[in-house]
């Protein structure tokens, strides 16, 4: 089978990909975990199973290429293997461990582990952030299940794990998980001054009127390019509430309007959003006014919050910035708003925000 320099060289010889050093030093340590388990496994009554090899724990900045990486390991391999987000597999064993406590399980994190061990030999995580402090004191336990039943992890991480949970709540307790981590696992920075998701909106337009099948086709094609055509949902927890993005990869987020600014969110939710994410699709805005008052007005704080933070912003809308609110309480201050989105559509605050 080809090796994953070979793999990605060919990749780079179609046009699909751009070199990228910092890239080609991180495929080694896939290709050594890739290699490892394509070794056949000699059987015997008295043979002991052999050590699995070391994951990989791939960190740096956005847009960066890791996520790339890691499917192109994943497609590669030959052995049961799951890619997914780590935020999302986190929600799913929260889900199993509820359900097996309301059958009277005491201690359920050991058959919840033992069922994903049965079912995969490497777990594939995208974007590894622990926030949450029911996250934290769990994880010590699954990966020390996961790791002894022979579980290969390789993950994604914008942080070191140093900072994983980084000034959380009872973050002494959290701590032992690091150190597993750092003995299971290769920890390897991806070093690169180059932002490929910039490359793909570099002059690209992102704010489309009208908000009609043309825009949604115009926005189908950037999604699939900063994408790769992989999805998820993903849950964001804000003081026990939910934000909940039907779509989401990779720092990247998609979702109608009205799922944003339809709904009682406020400002702590939208600047959770914007630490979140560095893209944000936003899709059917419509004409603000009298009629849908409360919207604009979430929509105002929705932008605020994403300006600040420097993320991209491609939308659809019923009308130009500076006709989305002509009449009605708050269409003065609404060119600031209208201003904000003018200047988010310029090729510098691509650059900006892909900077950050």
């Amino acid at each position: 089978m080809d090796s994953l320099h070979d793999i990605y060289q060919a990749r780079v010889a179609s046009g699909a990909l751009k070199s990228d050093d910092a890239q080609l030093a991180a495929l080694p340590e896939l290709e050594r975990i890739r290699a490892e388990l394509a070794q056949p496994v000699k059987r015997g009554f008295f043979r002991k199973a052999p050590e699995p090899p070391k994951g990989l724990y791939l960190w740096g900045g956005v847009g960066r290429g890791k996520s790339m990486l890691m499917d192109l390991f994943v497609d590669a391999l030959d052995v049961p293997a799951r890619r997914v987000h780590f935020h999302a597999f986190m929600q799913e064993i929260h889900t199993d461990m509820h359900r097996l406590r309301s059958d009277g399980v005491e201690d359920p994190i050991k058959p919840v582990a033992k069922a994903v061990s049965d079912a995969v030999r490497v777990l594939a995580f995208d974007e590894m952030q622990i926030t949450d402090i029911t996250d934290a004191m769990i994880v010590g336990r699954l990966f020390e299940q996961l790791f002894a039943a022979g579980c290969v992890v390789v993950t994604t991480s914008n942080r070191i794990p140093d900072d994983l949970y980084k000034d959380g709540l009872n973050r002494q307790l959290f701590v032992p998980f690091i150190g597993q981590l750092k003995e299971k696992m290769v920890v390897k920075e991806l070093v690169s001054e180059r932002d490929h998701r910039q490359d793909r909106l570099q002059g690209a337009q992102v704010y489309f009127t009208p908000a009609d099948s043309n825009a949604r086709k115009q926005i189908d094609v950037l999604w699939d390019e900063l994408t790769h055509g992989l999805e998820e949902p993903l849950t964001l927890h804000v003081k026990g509430r939910e934000v909940k993005l039907p779509r989401y990869h990779n720092g990247v987020a998609r979702a109608p309007f009205y799922d944003l600014c339809g709904k009682m969110l406020g400002p702590g939710d939208y600047l959770k959003l914007a630490e979140t994410v560095r893209v944000l699709m936003v899709e059917d805005i419509p004409q603000l006014g009298r009629s849908n008052f409360n919207e604009a007005k979430r929509f105002v704080t929705l932008v605020d919050a994403l300006y600040e933070a420097g993320v991209c912003l491609i939308a659809s809308a019923a009308a130009k910035p500076e006709m989305l609110y002509v009449e009605g309480s708050g269409s003065f201050e609404f060119e600031r708003t209208a201003s904000r989105l003018r200047e988010m559509q310029s090729a510098e605050w691509g650059v900006r925000a892909f900077k950050k």
